[in-house]
């Protein structure tokens, strides 16, 4: 998070817009109290990694046998 004067922040707020659009959290300050914050309106979207996930999801072996408490349903 990144902390700006109003003063400072009206001087250069394209480039502010343009860093709150990619991710990051501004807060403009008056008077040392918060005033504003400029974040994007819809998160930033992370780029999906294949296999990020590998080795945290196992199947047992029997998970497709049938369960023995619905032997009477399956006939």
């Amino acid at each position: 998070m990144q902390e700006i004067s109003f003063a400072d922040a009206s001087k250069d707020l394209q480039s502010l817009i343009e860093s709150a659009i990619k991710g990051e959290e501004i807060v403009i300050t008056k008077d040392n109290k918060p005033v504003v914050k400029l974040m994007p309106i819809s998160p930033v979207r992370q780029d999906r990694k294949a296999g990020s996930a590998k080795g945290l999801v196992t199947i047992s072996d029997d998970f497709d046998e049938p369960i023995a408490d619905f032997e009477d349903y399956l006939q």
